[in-house]
Formats: C-alpha cells, structure tokens, sequence
C-alpha cells in the first residue's frame, strides 16, 4: 500500500532531511566538523585513494584530516556539505608572452637538447627556473639539472668536461663574498664555465613576500633550519613540501620573482646558448 501523503518514500515529511546548501572548501574558510566539533580553517583539499579530504588547522596549529561528506561541517552553525573548490583560472598573462616575458612561438616544438646545460642547486631550484622559464628553455634546448648542494661542484665541472661548444652555466644560492660558496665558485669559473647566484639564504626568498603573502621573509638564527625556521615564524605548518607547494603555486610569472635572480638566470641562458649560434 503506497500512502497518498508520503508517495513512494515512507518517510514522514517532518523526518526528512532537507539537502545542505554547498559550499566549496576554499583555503581559510572557518568551519566546525559536525561529528566531533573540530573547528578550523580550511589548510587544503586534495583528493586520496578513499575519495576528497580537507585538512583543517586550528588556532593552536592541530591540523586534522577529514572526509568530505554531505552534511559533515557546521558553517556559522548551520550544516553544509563542503565540496571540491573549482581550479583557479591561469594567470593572465600578456598575448604572445611566455611566463618570463619573452615573445611566445606559437606550435614551436622543443629544440634538440644542447650538449651545454645549467645546473642549479637544488630541486626547488630547478622547479622555479622551470615554471618561469620552462618555455624558453624548452625552445632553446637547455637542460637544467640540480646538484643537491656545490660542496663536490669541482669534481662535478670536472666530470662533465666543459669545452669547446659544451658549455656549463651554474646557479648558486648565498653567492657572497667571503662566503663558502664564493671559495667554491672561484675554482671552476672559466670560458666555458660561468657561475653566478643570487644574495638569498634559499630560493624562496627569490620570490616576493607580496606574491606568496606574507608582510616579508623572516629572520632565522644561523643555528636553525631555514626553511623549518621560516615556517615557524610565518605560522605554517613545518612541512617543507607543503610550504614549497604553495611558494611555488603563487609564482605565475617573472614579475612574482626579485630582480636579482631574473638577472642571473636570464645571464646564464644567454651563455649556454652562445656556444652553438
């Protein structure tokens, strides 16, 4: 028997649930799971082999991870279900420009690699010079390889056999007089080699405060991990893919890096390239 006021579901009306509205999981949007009563600010979402989480962090930096479920979150004390945010649009950008300002070649394909490369420091390096200058290099052939650090840069320059047509551009982090990696550079800077870097302590202070933001990079003391430090003082949690994620999602063009590592780059691709013209 089908009941003329309930229709095919039995459930009485003042019993059923009305949908929660939808509400994307944005980053800093403070919500209340409702199970447990965890409130925080949404950190990220990402997707897992057990479908979307979000991570929310709390004011006392808890991070929690919990499932997105239809009505599983308290937003101003009324239930919502969270949902995937959309993907950012891609930075605009001038027509016809690549991210590192050069004129843009439309349909060109990638260049036969050069025998001349560019070596940088370390895999955050590689992956900033890649997201400014990946087109580029692409067009010219350039491969950019890291070296995880320039204590063994002799024996590296040496092995590779910089020459005639092979040139070797390198890119080096704290590059100051005095310092350490000066004494290192000056024993294979040469006609094919060319060593240049840039005044900061770790490459994400290449890119501008304002660009990731924050008010500006903090002081950390000598004796302590840079990047654990950084994260630290900025209220991060000490997760340094996580902070080098997000450093790097905010770069989309030259303009999000300081100048001084613009000019150093741009330098090195200049001399690695001359060798074949």
């Amino acid at each position: 028997m089908r009941s003329r006021e309930y229709g095919p579901d039995l459930t009485p009306p003042w019993k059923r649930q009305t949908p929660a509205p939808e509400v994307p999981a944005e980053r800093g949007l403070v919500v209340e799971e409702a199970a447990g009563g965890f409130c925080g600010a949404v950190l990220r979402c990402e997707k897992t082999a057990e479908g979307f989480t979000v991570t929310l962090e709390d004011r006392h930096g808890r991070l929690r991870v919990f499932p997105l479920v239809p009505r599983g979150f308290l937003l101003d004390g009324k239930p919502v279900t969270l949902v995937r945010p959309a993907a950012p649009a891609p930075a605009s950008r001038a027509p016809g420009r690549t991210a590192s300002g050069s004129l843009a070649v439309p349909g060109a394909r990638a260049r036969v690699a050069r025998e001349s490369r560019i070596y940088v420091e370390g895999r955050h390096d590689a992956e900033l010079v890649e997201r400014v200058w990946g087109d580029d290099l692409r067009i010219e052939g350039v491969v950019v390889e890291y070296l995880e650090g320039i204590d063994d840069l002799p024996a590296i320059v040496a092995e590779f056999a910089p020459g005639e047509g092979r040139r070797l551009g390198v890119l080096v982090d704290h590059l100051l007089p005095g310092t350490k990696e000066h004494r290192i550079a000056s024993q294979v800077t040469g006609s094919s080699v060319l060593v240049v870097g840039h005044p900061f302590i770790d490459i994400w202070q290449a890119v501008k405060p304002g660009s990731v933001g924050i008010p500006g990079w903090p002081e950390v003391p000598y004796e302590e991990d840079w990047k654990q430090g950084t994260c630290r003082r900025l209220g991060w949690p000490v997760d340094t893919p996580a902070a080098w994620k997000r450093i790097l999602a905010s770069v989309n063009s030259f303009r999000d890096l300081e100048p001084t590592l613009l000019g150093r780059v741009e330098e090195l691709i200049d001399f690695v390239t001359a060798a074949q013209e």
